[in-house]
């Protein structure tokens, strides 16, 4: 199952909030998820996010394929650096 980890939104009209999930990449994007990551909020100022590393690694490491705008987010959380990090790790062992 090609899995991808994606925004999905939950905010009401002309409001948007999301949740970064994980989900199927053939699901539509409010549709049903596998597993919840974190959150987005766009409207304040500056934007908050709040990513769980360890869920996150978990889904990378499984091979999840983050959207450009998840990847964004990831890699401002230093979630991206660090799994390669621990690629790198596994890979010289």
């Amino acid at each position: 199952m090609p899995t991808k980890i994606r925004l999905k939104r939950i905010g009401s009209k002309k409001a948007p909030v999301y949740r970064i999930v994980v989900m199927d990449s053939r699901s539509p994007r409010d549709g049903r998820s596998i597993d919840e990551i974190g959150y987005y909020n766009p409207r304040t100022e500056p934007p908050t996010f709040k990513v769980e590393e360890e869920k996150a690694i978990l889904w990378l490491r499984r091979g999840a394929q983050p959207t450009p705008t998840a990847k964004s987010l990831l890699t401002k959380a230093g979630i991206i650096e660090r799994w390669q990090a621990l690629r790198k790790e596994e890979g010289t062992r």
